[in-house]
């Protein structure tokens, strides 16, 4: 969730006593103990190294490698996704990344007879959705607004408001508005319990 100092700054208040003012603490007491377990997810992968935006959310991750690699944008949310940091991962703002994910920035090379590793940065543009179960592979970029369909497996590079899908990842003739203006944190309770 978003962190705690974010939260009570950008508090709904209500008349103190009144109605808004009961069912909006009960809310956050309720959704409390979740929104404490993810801000100590956050905080441990900031003193790691991870550039994290206060505004990003930060579920059931499992991630392998440098911290330091590592970037989140604003209001960005990231479901249970895997991601291994062998090179630079940088996610922009407004992006939604759903359970399920693989983030890979590197793998092997099997033309080389050594197997070596073989490693390259991603990144993820702004209000990028990248659906359940989809696999990300070292060195693609996911443009601005642009899909990734569920299960899709993405190893070339994502034009802006493209949607791609499928094993290999391909581009269907439908395109996304350019026109986003959302932000896909606001949908989750603990941040409703504190902002609306």
């Amino acid at each position: 969730m978003a962190s705690l100092n974010y939260l009570w700054q950008n508090r709904l208040q209500s008349r103190g006593f009144s109605a808004p003012f009961f069912k909006s603490w009960a809310k956050r007491l309720l959704t409390f103990p979740e929104l404490l377990k993810s801000n100590r997810r956050r905080t441990a992968l900031i003193r790691k190294g991870a550039t994290i935006a206060p505004t990003a959310e930060i579920g059931l991750v499992v991630i392998n490698g440098k911290k330091d690699n590592l970037v989140i944008g604003d209001f960005s949310t990231l479901g249970r996704v895997e991601i291994a940091l062998h090179d630079k991962v940088t996610i922009g703002n407004n992006v939604c990344i759903n359970d399920g994910v693989v983030i890979l920035s590197a793998s092997h090379d099997v033309s080389d007879p050594l197997w070596r590793h073989k490693k390259a940065p991603i990144t993820i543009g702004d209000y990028a959705w990248i659906a359940t179960n989809a696999i990300l592979l070292p060195g693609v970029k996911i443009g601005k607004g642009a899909v990734v369909g569920a299960g899709a497996v993405v190893s070339k590079d994502v034009n802006e408001y493209a949607i791609v899908t499928g094993n290999p990842a391909k581009e269907i003739n439908k395109k996304r508005t350019e026109s986003l203006n959302y932000n896909p944190c606001e949908f989750l309770a603990t941040n409703n319990a504190w902002l609306k």
